[in-house]
């Protein structure tokens, strides 16, 4: 088995946010695999700040990591019925960076959120995001994990077989679609 390079992207910037462990439990049960979590902390785009200093080096930095990656997944919480700001922010500045690095790059998205329907609606809207930049985005199996704050252990770890059994199988098929 193969070890593969996979790049987390986390719609929430807090230290122990929920969509954090979620990425983390979905690496570990990747199994064998170099876990890196992007980080989206950069300005807010802006023309005019774009046109007179560049792409700011944090989108510069998340660019080339998405390139170097065999894939991607993303985890977004849902505010006001769609992914975070933040997380559209960083796909507005990777997008100003030189050539395409989504391109072709597998990519697993999932959400975890406080609402019973587990950020289905930011999924949602995230997907669409999404489409210019022409990924293989997995269709599934869709892991909207709902009352997020309560569905891990200490450690960290997903509780409930059945959060843990969408998420194997989810990343199951993100490993096939690497090696496709």
């Amino acid at each position: 088995m193969a070890s593969y390079s996979i790049l987390g992207l986390s719609g929430s910037l807090r230290r122990e946010a929920t969509n954090r462990k979620l990425l983390r439990e979905a690496a570990r049960l990747f199994g064998d695999c170099r876990f890196t979590e992007g980080d989206l902390k950069m300005p807010v785009y802006d023309g005019d700040d774009e046109q007179a200093d560049g792409v700011p080096k944090p989108a510069q930095v998340l660019a080339e990591q998405i390139k170097a990656a065999d894939a991607i997944l993303i985890s977004t919480p849902e505010y006001n019925k769609g992914p975070s700001g933040v997380l559209k922010n960083a796909l507005d500045w990777v997008s100003r960076t030189e050539g395409n690095p989504w391109e072709g790059k597998p990519v697993a998205v999932m959400s975890a959120a406080a609402g019973r329907a587990g950020g289905e609606r930011a999924q949602m809207i995230l997907r669409s995001f999404m489409v210019p930049f022409q990924p293989r985005i997995l269709q599934g199996p869709e892991m909207h994990l709902a009352n997020s704050s309560n569905q891990f252990d200490e450690s960290g770890q997903l509780k409930g077989d059945m959060y843990i059994d969408t998420l194997t199988q989810l990343m199951a098929n993100l490993r096939t679609e690497i090696e496709r």
